[in-house]
């Protein structure tokens, strides 16, 4: 007897727990926020996460922005290096060719 009760009670809980579900999504249609409420809250979210950040020192900018500036030239000279070399393999061939 006890354990046909506790069913019943679980089925019964079961089925209000599916009622207001079923009501909770009908009242979020509902209710869903206006515009400038949804920009409201996008720019708090924003700030919230803006303050996770853990931005870089001065000292570490200027280090990174150093060795940017070296790989991009070193990635340019070696582009450079190797058009010349191209470019002049290219003429010889043509020399060679017409010649």
């Amino acid at each position: 007897m006890a354990e046909n009760e506790k069913l019943e009670q679980t089925g019964k809980a079961a089925s209000d727990k599916a009622e207001k579900a079923k009501k909770d999504k009908k009242s979020d249609k509902k209710s869903k926020p206006g515009f400038f409420a949804r920009i409201g809250r996008w720019f708090r979210e924003l700030k919230v996460e803006l303050k996770k950040v853990v931005w870089p020192t001065g000292k570490q900018t200027a280090n990174n922005t150093l060795i940017v500036i070296a790989c991009v030239v070193f990635v340019g000279v070696f582009i450079w290096i190797f058009d010349a070399v191209a470019g002049g393999l290219i003429q010889a061939l043509i020399h060679l060719v017409a010649g």
